[in-house]
C-alpha cells in the first residue's frame, strides 16, 4: 500500500495551477483569435509589448524588457520590428536626453484597442455560459491573480500617454 505523502496545501496548490494553466490555455487561445481578426502582421509575443506601452506608458528599452521578462538585445529588436511597422516609436527623453524612450503610435494604440474590444466580446461570450454564481468568484480570484502578476487594470491605462 502507499501513503500519500503530499499535503492538503500541496494538493491544493497543484489544483490552482492546473486550474490557472487551463484557464490561461483559453484567454492565450482568444487573445490570437482576436489579434489575427484584425489582420495585423503583430506576433502575441509583440502584442504583449504594445499592451505593455499601453498600460504603463513609454519605457526605456531596459524597462520594456523587464516588463516582458526578455532581454534587452530582444527588446531593442521587438523595438525595431514595432517601429518599422509604425506600432511604436523612439524619441528622446525630455528628462534625461541620454534615454530612449518607447511608446505607442497612435496607430499601435488603435491596434490594442481594437484588439481589446474583439477580446471583451469574446471573453464576454464565454462567460455568458458560466453560472452567475461562479461568475462572483472569478471576479475576485482574477482580479487577485491579476494584481499578484502586477497588470494594470484597463481603465488605470494611460490612454495618451505622449512622450
Amino acid at each position: 500500500m502507499e501513503i500519500d505523502t503530499t499535503g492538503a496545501g500541496e494538493r491544493q496548490d497543484h489544483a490552482i495551477v492546473e486550474a490557472i494553466m487551463g484557464a490561461s490555455r483559453v484567454l492565450v487561445a482568444v487573445a490570437a483569435r482576436s489579434l489575427a481578426e484584425v489582420g495585423e502582421d503583430v506576433t502575441l509575443s509583440q502584442y504583449r509589448a504594445l499592451v505593455v506601452l499601453a498600460s504603463r506608458g513609454p519605457q526605456r528599452v531596459a524597462s520594456l524588457a523587464d516588463a516582458l521578462a526578455v532581454t534587452p538585445p530582444t527588446a531593442t529588436r521587438m523595438s525595431d520590428r514595432l517601429v518599422r511597422k509604425g506600432l511604436v516609436r523612439r524619441r528622446t527623453s525630455r528628462e534625461d536626453r541620454r534615454q530612449v524612450l518607447v511608446s505607442l503610435t497612435p496607430t499601435g494604440r488603435e491596434l490594442v484597442a481594437e484588439v481589446t474590444r474583439r477580446r471583451r466580446m469574446e471573453i464576454a461570450r464565454v462567460v455568458d455560459q458560466i453560472p452567475a454564481g461562479d461568475q462572483a468568484a472569478m471576479i475576485d480570484a482574477f482580479s487577485t491573480l491579476a494584481g499578484a502578476a502586477g497588470e494594470v487594470p484597463d481603465h488605470d491605462w494611460g490612454v495618451d500617454w505622449e512622450l
